[in-house]
């Protein structure tokens, strides 16, 4: 070993730090660096009871009637990718969020950023696709707007989406409801969105065709109600994939959760991707699944719902919330130990949604 001094100036840490003063990737990747951001800055800084609610979207009364209100902002790279693209995500993502808290989605706002020079023929593509999918998931966009800046000062095309729906009454879905006991749902195979991003964006080839799996959950979650409305909660695992939502809902509740990580559904395919680079499943982002914590009493029924339903026919059992480690999420392994599955810090995989 040579004995001349490193110098170690010009080095950076690859993981963003938590005390950073500055805006890092990892501040918008769903983990605890986003939770952090929001909950120390934003919420603060906006303050309201609404807002403290923190969830997919927010559960409003106006004029009587409860709605469910949401917004997301759309900065994919690749715009399109095998099984969908940005403006199935924008519409999708939105629904979804509604879909969540039990809401039938019904109107979504649009606004395109459109970067200076990006061709007529993406825009139409992007354009005809979210419309497609609004009709597709039964939503009309009722109002939008047009942004442009420079060359050089976007990505091609980001979208924001909005939207409002209504909560049938009964519905109360939110993590604070989670019991000891709750029996832990999810609605199919997990990780294709990710890694499906991932081969393109890298060009990476995995031996198969791996598609996202880009859907919107309206359809499902109302199968679902229709055997109860007492379910718990739901959460769509996008951004920091099913550790993210199941950590947030051990926090919220004050539950702990265990899982077992046998029966978590991880296509070949996203196993062998997630091997090769080093990722856990656990983590990479859905677009097209969702968490359930459903009552002990109604779990088999709402189960048999969702296998009955398109989008919930891999629907498995993984789990359940228990008494002990509150607020934390517990994988039971298949040699017999356990291991605590964090929230992520940032992102395995940015700009997926």
């Amino acid at each position: 070993m040579s004995d001349t001094a490193l110098d170690i100036t010009g080095w950076t840490c690859p993981a963003p730090l938590r005390d950073r003063p500055r805006v890092v990737m990892g501040h918008g990747g769903g983990g605890a660096l986003s939770a952090e951001l929001v909950q120390h800055l934003f919420a603060p800084a906006f303050g309201g009871e609404v807002l403290a609610q923190l969830g997919d979207s927010a559960a409003v009364s106006l004029g009587g009637v409860r709605l469910a209100f949401s917004t997301d902002s759309y900065v994919v790279r690749p715009l399109f990718f095998p099984g969908g693209g940005i403006g199935d995500l924008a519409v999708n993502g939105t629904v979804n969020d509604l879909a969540m808290s039990g809401a039938e989605a019904a109107y979504l706002s649009c606004g395109f950023i459109l970067e200076e020079g990006v061709e007529m023929s993406v825009v139409a593509r992007g354009a005809e696709a979210l419309g497609a999918a609004a009709r597709a998931a039964g939503v009309e966009v009722a109002t939008g707007d047009t942004k442009v800046v420079e060359a050089g000062h976007g990505d091609g095309i980001y979208i924001n989406t909005a939207g409002i729906g209504i909560i049938p009454d009964g519905v109360d879905l939110r993590p604070q409801r989670v019991v000891p006991g709750d029996v832990v749902i999810v609605s199919g195979e997990i990780g294709l969105h990710g890694v499906a991003i991932m081969s393109v964006r890298e060009g990476l080839e995995f031996g198969v065709d791996i598609q996202s799996d880009c859907a919107a959950l309206g359809g499902l979650v109302r199968s679902m109600l229709a055997v109860t409305p007492d379910l718990h909660v739901l959460r769509d695992p996008t951004r920091g994939g099913l550790a993210a939502s199941l950590n947030e809902i051990a926090a919220a509740s004050g539950t702990g959760v265990v899982i077992h990580e046998g029966r978590v559904p991880v296509p070949a395919a996203v196993a062998n991707a997630c091997a090769i680079l080093g990722l856990d499943p656990l983590y990479v982002a859905n677009e097209g699944k969702l968490v359930a914590f459903v009552p002990r009493e109604h779990a088999d029924a709402v189960l048999d719902a969702m296998r009955a339903h398109p989008l919930g026919r891999q629907a498995t059992v993984i789990g359940e919330a228990v008494d002990a480690h509150p607020g934390l999420v517990v994988a039971r392994t298949a040699l017999g130990g356990t291991r605590v599955v964090d929230l992520p810090i940032g992102e395995q995989l940015p700009r997926i949604c």
